[in-house]
């Protein structure tokens, strides 16, 4: 049997988060978002050495079967910070296997270590969802709330 390990990933592991970005496609039926447009191994290496950018990778053998990507964010009303999960995912195969708890127990201690007083996550609540919203009000407490993308103004060219 193969043994699951969790990796925190740096600067110095572009290629993983290349194969997290693939893994992440796969499992959001969204390869074109997640592969389309790689950003370059530079600007990679930038995000993972940023201070507030976290992303951990479920390995087993070679292959990254799971992960999380997450933001600090300070906050201004008090010295503290919450930690966003931005993305999660577990490949197809490996699902029902702890692996997504594991990743989110292991986000837990880095949050703690940096002294976040939450994290937050957004699900949504479609049908497509019902394992995610599961997992998630497992492990902590549902708020409802509305989400809105408000689209960026770019200036012609």
């Amino acid at each position: 049997m193969i043994r699951l390990h969790l990796r925190r990933l740096t600067t110095d592991d572009v290629t993983l988060m290349e194969a997290m970005s693939t893994m992440f496609g796969e499992a959001f039926s969204d390869m074109a978002t997640y592969t389309g447009h790689r950003p370059s191994a530079g600007y990679l290496r930038r995000l993972l050495g940023s201070d507030t950018f976290i992303a951990l990778a479920a390995v087993k053998g070679d292959a990254v079967v799971g992960g999380i990507v997450a933001y600090e964010l300070a906050k201004f009303e008090q010295e503290r910070s919450e930690i966003y999960i931005y993305d999660l995912a577990v490949a197809t195969p490996h699902r029902r296997q702890g692996i997504a708890t594991a990743l989110i127990e292991e986000l837990k201690r880095i949050a703690a270590e940096r002294g976040a007083y939450v994290i937050f996550v957004q699900a949504d609540t479609g049908i497509e969802d019902e394992p995610a919203i599961a997992l998630y009000a497992k492990l902590g407490t549902r708020e409802d709330v509305l989400h809105f993308d408000i689209p960026v103004s770019r200036a012609p060219r």
